[in-house]
């Protein structure tokens, strides 16, 4: 019997798994960083336990003080989620070792599967086709475009595509050092790179007794840096091609089979348009996906393992897919600059209208495991069955971050999952990016437009997503000129209105026409300007545009006709800007520039807080443009700084293993030295 249980994550995994221990009546506990101290896992645990540091190395991948934050605060059970040590062999043993209840498959399943190279061997020994591997040695001119992986761990580190031969060597060395930062072990292997490849992945849930589930499959697809994006159940390409599911759940059952596999996990496949497909690896896991399977299927993933972990027999079959679910992953990160990673305080986290506190996984009920669990199971806080939910279907979001939370540069970037179900995938897609469209996210930059695009898009609607679809359709259109500029005019106008005293002459007053007010912003790399006129008859503004009212933050203009509604809202060194066109976040352009914050030509500025992880240059060098100097590592990811000209080096202000945060000269680059 599990009677408490301590989940060895945090954010939004912690979260899910205290949602559906709370409804099997478990006492939850959480461990947290010091980072993560004013998280929502930690206030919605019953006990918490400090792992001081702030680092993953510090923290959430040391097992030893997991397991012993576990016995302290009294669990008897640990669930490990996915990420950090989800997929360490030895945690797993540790965990078994000081008497307590392991939520997850065996550790001889996990060792198996830990390193990818072994794990296709195999599965190639089981009859479960695989993609060739090929030693880095080996690799010559025909075998190119090729992928070189991390043998330990996934989520995109570790990997690299190579096109040409003479890049090989240095891909595989920052590919190996990439991994060891991750996972603790450099090791890299290479194989056939499939460029316009499918990943398709299938749900396992095997218990004790034998039974093994193929609970259905997601295709994740459209992904940015190998890292998944956009996930769906079922797959557009599967229902295309009829004798497909039957043989990759043949393989997948097969695949658990050979590693006498217990738990929930995921067999992933790459697969071509003619429905050809290959082992890639089993995430011996729950995956971040698995909610668009709990959508589709009624199930409760997270109840099933703590079932099969409690001993209890799966049915003879899992229940049928009915419908369609599509889920986004919101990160942090700037998609128009090499995603890369944001920081800072979330001042607004608002989807469909409802703070993050009460969205997030705590108001969805779990439902019910077993055949007959749809009809009765709560799917995102309704209950209700496929037919009753009609064309709107549901929502769910199930998120890390509320109002006011901050976002660190220790950990993954995606700040929540936003998936809806419905009965059809096109109006499922539909009510996915205007959820999004509406949603209230202030205080860092996000994918979310990004995301809405995806979903608009015709070859997404028409099932087109391989995994080259970002370098295929590219990644959107640029924000609108007129979007910003009227969202600037907006925010100016409700600065000027919210600071006119009831009495005294407002500033700028003039009895009679004169020059017109100026107020500056930025968007990324744009400035802004705009003009209005205080007269006695209000605020002006020139041109097509008129102000038709000003309530509580909300300002109405009217264009050539058409009246709109913007929402502002001013925080200390920004504002953001919502309507129905779009959302735009503005940094108000200070009138008088402050020479502390001047850097000198040439500088090399962090653009965001982490880690120097390497150092490619020395003071003297000469670089040229766009060639690498330095490597950050933020997010769990790691990013090259380059040259934006040719020069010499001048300046080296940092040194590998330094932090630095957002702004810091990193490196000055000149004529000369």
């Amino acid at each position: 019997m599990i009677n408490a249980v301590l989940v060895a994550n945090r954010g939004e995994i912690a979260r899910r798994v205290f949602r559906t221990a709370r409804t099997l009546g478990l006492s939850t506990v959480a461990v947290h960083s010091s980072a993560d101290a004013g998280s929502p896992h930690v206030a919605e645990a019953d006990a918490a336990v400090h792992l001081p540091g702030n680092t993953p190395g510090e923290t959430y991948l040391r097992g030893d003080l997991i397991v012993e934050a576990a016995l302290r605060a009294g669990a008897d059970a640990v669930h490990p989620g996915y990420g950090f040590l989800s997929e360490n062999a030895g945690f797993a043993q540790a965990v078994i070792d000081a008497g307590l209840t392991w939520v997850g498959p065996p550790v001889d399943a996990i060792s198996s599967m830990g390193s990818k190279i072994e794990a296709k061997k195999l599965m190639a020994a089981a009859g479960v086709p695989v993609l060739a591997e090929l030693t880095p040695a080996s690799v010559s001119a025909d075998d190119l475009p090729v992928l070189v992986k991390a043998s330990a761990g996934g989520g995109g580190r570790g990997m690299r595509v190579v096109s040409r031969l003479e890049d090989l060597a240095g891909e595989i060395e920052a590919a190996a050092a990439e991994a060891l930062s991750a996972f603790g072990d450099g090791t890299v292997f290479c194989e056939r790179y499939l460029a316009t490849g499918r990943h398709i992945e299938v749900q396992i849930m095997a218990d004790q007794h034998g039974t093994i589930w193929a609970v259905g499959e997601r295709e994740c697809s459209i992904q940015r840096r190998h890292q998944k994006v956009v996930e769906e159940a079922p797959s557009p390409l599967v229902e295309r091609i009829p004798s497909m599911r039957a043989e990759l759940y043949d393989a997948a059952r097969t695949a658990a089979a050979a590693i006498n596999y217990v738990g929930a996990g995921t067999v992933e496949f790459l697969a071509d348009e003619s429905g050809n497909f290959y082992f890639l690896e089993m995430n011996t896991r729950l995956q971040v996906e698995h909610a668009v399977t709990e959508e589709t299927t009624g199930l409760d993933l997270v109840a099933m393992q703590f079932a099969v972990a409690s001993g209890d027999r799966l049915p003879a079959e899992p229940p049928p897919t009915v419908g369609h679910a599509i889920e986004v992953r919101l990160y942090a990160e700037d998609p128009a600059h090499d995603w890369q990673p944001q920081t800072g305080r979330l001042h607004r986290f608002r989807i469909e209208g409802i703070s993050g506190r009460k969205v997030a996984p705590s108001d969805h009920k779990a439902p019910q495991s077993g055949p007959d669990a749809r009809d009765s199971a709560g799917l995102g806080g309704g209950g209700e069955s496929v037919a009753q939910a009609g064309v709107a279907g549901r929502l769910r979001v199930d998120s890390g971050v509320e109002d006011g939370s901050e976002v660190s540069p220790y950990y993954d970037a995606m700040l929540a999952k936003v998936i809806a179900f419905g009965p059809d995938r096109v109006g499922v897609a539909r009510r996915l990016a205007g959820e999004l469209r509406r949603a209230r996210i202030h205080g860092v930059g996000t994918n979310r437009d990004l995301l809405v695009w995806v979903l608009q898009h015709p070859a997404f609607l028409a099932g087109d997503t391989d995994t080259a679809f970002f370098e295929t359709h590219g990644m959107g259109e640029a924000q609108d000129p007129e979007l910003n500029q009227l969202s600037a005019l907006a925010a100016a106008l409700a600065d000027a209105a919210g600071r006119r005293p009831p009495v005294r002459v407002p500033s700028g007053w003039r009895n009679l026409p004169s020059q017109p007010q100026r107020k500056s912003y930025r968007v990324g790399d744009e400035t802004i300007d705009v003009a209005y006129r205080l007269t006695r008859d209000g605020l002006v503004v020139d041109g097509n545009v008129q102000l038709v009212e000003y309530i509580a933050d909300r300002v109405v203009l009217e264009v050539d006709g058409v009246r709109r509604g913007f929402d502002v809202a001013a925080y200390d060194g920004l504002v953001c800007v919502d309507s129905s066109l779009g959302s735009v976040a503005l940094t108000p352009v200070a009138r008088f520039t402050d020479p502390s914050e001047q850097v000198a030509a040439g500088s090399l500025v962090a653009p965001m807080p982490g880690l120097v992880t390497r150092v490619g240059v020395r003071v003297g060098d000469e670089v040229q443009q766009g060639q690498p100097l330095l490597w950050l590592e933020a997010m769990k990811m790691e990013h090259t700084i380059s040259a934006p000209a040719g020069g010499v080096v001048g300046e080296l202000r940092v040194e590998a293993g330094q932090q630095v945060e957002v702004g810091a000269v990193l490196v000055v680059v000149g004529e000369d030295a």
